[in-house]
């Protein structure tokens, strides 16, 4: 499980656009802690953790600015921007070459990359403990992560290896 990006480098500057063509570039975010969420349409793993990610946007305020990034190669503009509207997410940016895929290193959705204001890696991995064999979450890992950030405090665990569904790539 060895990232591309080592937690505490910078991250690569990159630019990917909604389904509505407006761009958003991490650049812009400086000041902000990041979230990137590879994300996909279809995946149950991400259906589940959805629901709660945007129910804690309102507790982050303004402080934190979260993306959910589509990459799987076969989710059309359609089917990525209907589950939006269905799971009220407000921002999901279409990166269907899976370019920031590749990236950052993301193999699976969900998969979570924490930037902190000055455009360091803070962590990156799953959502929380919940895996194929632990159903119960007892740890969620980037609620902690985000808390930390926010109150200036050590990331107590800022690296866990992320699971669920596989991030689908065609090569030409």
């Amino acid at each position: 499980m060895d990232p591309l990006i080592p937690i505490g480098e910078m991250t690569s500057d990159f630019e990917l656009r909604d389904g509505s063509g407006n761009g958003y570039s991490k650049a812009g975010m400086q000041g902000h802690i990041v979230v990137l969420n590879f994300w996909s349409a279809e995946c149950d793993w991400c259906r589940r953790v959805d629901y709660e990610l945007v129910s804690r946007l309102n507790q982050w305020d303004h402080q934190v600015v979260v993306w959910w990034i589509a990459s799987n190669a076969h989710e059309g503009l359609d089917l990525i921007t209907q589950t939006a509207v269905e799971r009220r997410i407000p921002c999901v940016l279409v990166d269907a070459d899976h370019r920031v895929a590749d990236l950052y290193g993301a193999e699976t959705t969900p998969h979570f990359f924490i930037i902190d204001g000055e455009g360091r890696l803070r962590y990156q991995g799953a959502w929380d403990d919940i895996t194929f064999r632990q159903r119960n979450a007892t740890r969620n890992h980037v609620s902690e992560a985000i808390d930390a950030l926010l109150t200036n405090r050590q990331i107590e665990i800022p690296q866990t290896p992320a699971y669920g569904c596989t991030i689908v790539r065609y090569s030409a």
